[in-house]
């Protein structure tokens, strides 16, 4: 097909349907997800403003713990208040442009999300493995070009995926059935050879998600060795509990992330299309949900900053 029909072929908006063959019980779906957007903005928010001022966590740990707080809130805001206005007001209509802004944020985020907890892994490598050059490997400066890194990475790994988008015609409508802008969904809607859509998806993913879980199962083998050879068995489990909010972190992240994935590629048509919906939002809003809970119950230095930052509040009041 010649550039010029593929043009013409572009619509002017696509229609998001939300969740597909529920459309009766939108109302009741929309609850749950506004109450994790409001604890996912809340918590984040109030991670990175605890962060910034509470001295004791100008650390390295903690400074990529606000970077994927930022990450977490800018992800799910992207994505739920445009959600929200298809289950609650029916807006279900996207300019064709806003779309692959969309598409490309969400992509984007999740990406550096999945890039800033392989960062935090090495964190902690660096941390258990070398305690005494801990402060001068990770200093301010690293920090800074590591996230940098990650950001780069994402954005030019995912630009692509508007452009290849862009190029498919789309003769047999703009009828999506998804609440977000989602790659191969609207990939699937084009009349046109999607394969290098799909090729450079799955490429993609194996250079951010294959290449940050390889890293963070080689930090964790080399976090195990060192653990397991200290003498005192008190340090050893002093040592591996300041691993356990980033372990619970990147289970959150990552099951439903592979779950979408390998259902999609292997077993997609056992499970209902409203099945992959629902979880593929759950994917965007657990994370931002439950890291800051997450982080604040198993953190000590965290409940320690609130309260401090809650007593301090309180005396600036009765003054």
């Amino acid at each position: 097909m010649s550039g010029a029909d593929s043009s013409s072929l572009t619509p002017g908006f696509f229609i998001l349907n939300g969740v597909p063959g529920l459309e009766a019980a939108h109302i009741w779906i929309s609850l749950p997800f506004c109450f994790m957007y409001i604890i996912a903005v809340v918590g984040n928010c109030g991670l990175i403003y605890l962060i910034s001022h509470e001295e004791a966590l100008h650390r390295p740990m903690y400074y990529f713990l606000a970077l994927l707080s930022f990450t977490d809130v800018t992800l799910c805001t992207t994505t739920v208040p445009n959600m929200l206005c298809i289950f609650w007001f029916d807006l279900k209509e996207i300019d064709f442009n806003a779309f692959l802004a969309q598409m490309f944020f969400v992509h984007m985020l999740t990406a550096m999300e999945s890039g800033v907890l392989m960062l935090m892994a090495l964190d902690r490598y660096v941390a258990i493995c070398y305690p005494l050059h801990y402060a001068t490997i990770l200093t301010n400066h690293v920090i800074v070009k590591a996230g940098l890194a990650t950001f780069l990475r994402s954005v030019m790994l995912i630009m692509p995926f508007t452009f290849l988008t862009k190029r498919l015609p789309y003769c047999w409508g703009n009828f999506i059935p998804h609440t977000y802008c989602d790659h191969m969904s609207v990939a699937k809607v084009s009349c046109g050879n999607y394969k290098a859509n799909a090729i450079y998806g799955l490429l993609a993913a194996l250079l951010i998600g294959g290449f940050d879980m390889f890293c963070i199962s080689v930090s964790y083998m080399m976090i195990l060795r060192t653990v397991v050879s200290l003498s005192s068995a008190d340090t050893r489990h002093k040592a591996f509990s300041t691993c356990t909010s980033h372990i619970c972190a990147i289970v959150i992240t990552y099951v439903p992330a592979l779950f979408t994935i390998f259902t999609h590629r292997f077993g997609g048509q056992n499970i209902p299309h409203h099945v992959h919906i629902i979880i593929a939002n759950l994917y965007l809003m657990l994370p931002p949900t439950l890291n800051p809970i997450v982080y604040g119950v198993k953190t000590k230095q965290i409940q320690e900053g609130v309260m401090k930052l809650f007593f301090r509040e309180e005396n600036v009041l009765m003054k």
